[in-house]
């Protein structure tokens, strides 16, 4: 047996009246590569938009155009074996519903998942609007069971239906496992809106056990043109621009959400929290809980990301060499050297023999390569596993504007020395692509807390201004070797423009100018010292270097030590003792509202 789709019927148009057709069929169709191109390309001709849908199991469409246009479908339809009785429901419309034309294949014309369910070879007996109104009339005992998704229920149904609690048609089969056992004894009388759903559900239920199930012929738009609303309560759901209409087959006022798919009636459409094409008094979510669901979303990435670090796979990394307009015409080998005075010329001069320069373009570059202005070349850096860092990364704040993110430690923030993939930067990328986080501050890899990230490059430059004017409050705290002698004190030494030995920055009266604001939280009794830091400046390692001047250098610093000496290593590893420097709190005012933001790590 065929499913036997909507009777279909020819209007005399008259006017810019738009033809609407709805149809379906559930038989057995091959060639359907060849058949989608000369049906999209019959549709375009002749004027038509909507969406046609073909699978071996059948065909089901909704296109609209000129009464014409659909008549030449149609015809060609019938010519396809299996259709040659095809019928559809057909409407007027002032407006074009669709806005381009789409033949798509797909395993099923009716989303389902259950394998042997085959309409196009047999479904459930049908029953007749007219037979159904007249066993409801004489009131038979027969339950009624509603197909469809939550959604399209809540806008009406049959008085006293079973509503199966779904929100698509692949949750059927599992509610039907749900029903009551004995129901499989009942006269069941299953509906949808048209009855495609129908000619899929009826068939499974009996594999299921039930026995006298029947499904209503042409759905609840048929019953509406045969029998009005009796027995019904509310309107029905349709699936194009009317949304919703009454038993007389009339539109009504009711809307829907584009983004829950929920019917809208007029006192939903005046509520507050209905956006036309965002949300609806169904859907809509306080910003709070919205937020809530953005953090664990990206929380979840990130520890995934996290649980294997993408350093510890050996990859050829390549990082981009910048060559600033002080060096137009310098060789690459005085451009590296100066840059990073920390690595002897002789490195430099074994990477180059080793071709680890290259243009963008792949060509290799030496030593005495004479760079221009502007120039990016690329340094290639072998395959090798990088040092393991710090995973215990957390979202603390995610809006549509700005990301705040708790910061462990040992973790560089950017790629640098053996550090490419296990760094900060890199593992939001992977949490947060296509698009990606722009921080408007760095810290250091050893230094935990607080970092503010600005999800465009708009916002970034707003924050980092409010960093350059002095508009952002940076409070660190910091546990130090040694019981100062003052409570209160302001450090404003200049700090070195380059790296120096180990790649650290020192005191250098020539160098740039910074101050810190430090105030004495707490004395304690190990002979150590915590300490509350405020920046007035932003310069590299800055707190680090003032406190190591005044002898007080950070408990577990590996590169500024007690008495004036300095260690040679950067970054500590993941098993030293940490060192005991942390981005505390953090105020600045939001890009987007303006409001003043406060943040405080609660590690």
């Amino acid at each position: 047996m065929r499913g036997e789709g909507w009777q279909f019927f020819h209007h005399e148009m008259t006017g810019e009246m738009v033809t609407n057709l709805a149809a379906y069929r559930f038989v057995e169709l091959s060639g359907l590569k060849g058949l989608r191109e000369e049906l999209l390309a019959l549709c375009k001709e002749a004027g038509l938009k909507g969406t046609i849908l073909l699978s071996v199991e059948g065909i089901n469409l909704f296109v609209a155009g000129s009464a014409e246009g659909i008549s030449r479908l149609m015809s060609r339809l019938r010519e396809i074996p299996g259709l040659g009785d095809f019928e559809g429901k057909v409407s007027e419309s002032e407006d074009q519903p669709f806005r381009r034309m789409l033949v798509r294949i797909k395993r099923e014309i009716i989303s389902f998942g259950v394998e042997g369910v085959e309409p196009g070879k047999r479904t459930s007996p049908k029953l007749s609007a007219k037979e159904l109104k007249r066993w409801l009339d004489e009131g038979r005992k027969v339950t009624l069971l509603d197909t469809r998704n939550d959604y399209e229920v809540k806008l009406g149904t049959f008085k006293g239906a079973v509503v199966p609690d779904i929100r698509t048609f692949r949750e059927f089969p599992q509610a039907v496992r749900e029903l009551p056992d004995a129901m499989k004894d009942e006269t069941v009388v299953m509906f949808c809106t048209g009855g495609i759903r129908c000619e899929k559900a009826g068939p499974f239920m009996e594999m299921e056990g039930f026995k006298n199930i029947y499904q209503l012929d042409g759905g609840i738009l048929k019953y509406f043109e045969e029998c009005g609303g009796d027995h019904y309560d509310g309107e029905c759901f349709v699936f194009d621009q009317r949304v919703g209409v009454d038993p007389a087959l009339q539109e009504t006022d009711t809307a829907v959400c584009y983004a829950c798919q929920a019917p809208l009636n007029a006192e939903d459409q005046e509520d507050v929290r209905y956006l036309a094409g965002k949300t609806c008094p169904y859907c809509f979510k306080p910003e709070p809980e919205k937020m809530a669901e953005r953090i664990a979303a990206a929380q979840a990435k990130l520890d995934a990301v996290c649980e294997v670090l993408p350093g510890s796979v050996p990859l050829e990394n390549r990082r981009p060499i910048n060559v600033a307009a002080k060096y137009d015409r310098c060789t690459l080998g005085d451009v590296l050297a100066d840059q990073f005075p920390q690595i002897p010329r002789e490195e430099w001069a074994r990477r180059g023999a080793e071709r680890r320069f290259v243009s963008y373009g792949g060509k290799p570059r030496g030593m005495d390569h004479i760079v221009r202005a502007g120039e990016r070349i690329l340094q290639i850096f072998p395959p090798d596993v990088e040092p393991e860092v710090a995973k215990g990364i957390r979202v603390v704040w995610d809006d549509e504007a700005v990301v705040v993110i708790e910061k462990p430690a040992p973790l560089p923030m950017h790629a640098s020395g053996r550090y490419h993939r296990n760094t900060l930067q890199h593992l939001l990328n992977q949490v947060y692509e296509p698009k990606f986080l722009r921080p408007a501050h760095r810290l250091d890899a050893n230094t935990r807390g607080l970092v503010l990230f600005a999800r465009t490059r708009h916002y970034c430059r707003l924050l980092q201004r409010q960093f350059l004017e002095g508009r952002v409050e940076k409070i660190y705290r910091a546990r130090v070797r040694g019981a100062p002698d003052w409570d209160e004190i302001t450090c404003e030494s200049s700090i070195s423009a380059e790296p120096t030995g180990p790649g650290a920055r020192v005191v250098d009266e020539d160098g740039l100018a910074a101050r810190t604001d430090f105030r004495v939280i707490e004395r304690l009794a190990d002979g150590t010292a915590l300490l509350e830091a405020r920046l007035g400046s932003g310069r590299t390692n800055q707190i680090r270097v003032h406190l190591w001047e005044m002898d007080l250098p950070i408990v577990g610093d590996p590169t500024y030590l007690p008495g004036g000496k300095m260690g040679d290593k950067q970054t500590l590893d993941v098993g030293d003792a940490p060192m005991e420097l942390e981005a505390w709190k953090l105020v600045f005012n939001h890009p987007l509202t303006g409001e003043r933001m406060r943040f405080e790590n609660t590690k």
